[in-house]
């Protein structure tokens, strides 16, 4: 099977200051039981570049309340107090980035484009500090592209070369973070034998998946 790792394994993989891409909104699809072993490990000055951070007690919500995430790169904190406390306190970095924008640039660095036009943000906080271009006559702000360390993604069935399938929304921003991560862990709700998953269900395709999380026995 393609780079079984156990949680706990995956986790000691992912050093202290590493950028992660984690997959889900509002962490419906999310990889739940490795953010559990990065709150195990202790894991610290992580980066999580993510649609938003989930809650206390959920998803991304666990890492911001065991004090393992620096900065935070997102399109909303809505539903985290605890997150926006620490933002407002100075101990966490937050980048606001608005949700299309977000995944586009996410979508472009792991294509290889050297940005994104958008005029999303042009006459509001979002636009200080870039680079503004004038195309057809529109102006248009230059978003960088993003990639990250990891890409750590959930899939409801994975096959044994690494072939992802997802389920309803928890499709979202998982496949798009799976081109942009220079390495790929990705925990499905089950693992199957090649074959299984139709091929018009598959989404990230298994030459891209690095490693797939098991069950304990």
């Amino acid at each position: 099977m393609k780079g079984a790792l156990r949680p706990a394994a995956a986790a000691e993989m992912i050093p202290d200051g590493a950028s992660l891409l984690i997959g889900g909104f509002m962490a419906v699809g999310t990889p739940e039981r490795l953010i559990d072993a990065l709150v195990a490990r202790g894991a610290k000055d992580l980066t999580v570049i993510a649609n938003d951070a989930a809650m206390p007690g959920r998803g991304i919500g666990k890492l911001v309340t065991a004090r393992a995430v620096s900065r935070v790169v997102a399109s909303h904190i809505g539903l985290n107090p605890e997150l926006q406390k620490l933002m407002i306190a100075g101990e966490i970095e937050v980048e606001l980035v608005p949700q299309g924008t977000l995944v586009e640039r996410i979508r472009a660095g792991g294509v290889g484009l050297g940005g994104v036009l958008t005029p999303t943000g042009l006459g509001t906080e979002v636009e200080q500090g870039k680079q503004k271009v004038e195309v057809g006559g529109r102006t248009f702000l230059v978003e960088e592209p993003i990639t990250a360390d990891f890409a750590l993604l959930a899939a409801y069935q994975a096959d044994y070369v690494g072939n992802l399938c997802y389920s309803l929304t928890a499709h979202n921003f998982n496949p798009t973070m799976a081109l942009a991560g220079r390495t790929v862990i990705a925990e499905p709700a089950s693992i199957v034998p090649v074959g299984v998953i139709p091929p018009d269900a598959v989404k990230t395709p298994g030459v891209l998946v690095d490693h797939l999380i098991v069950r304990a026995a």
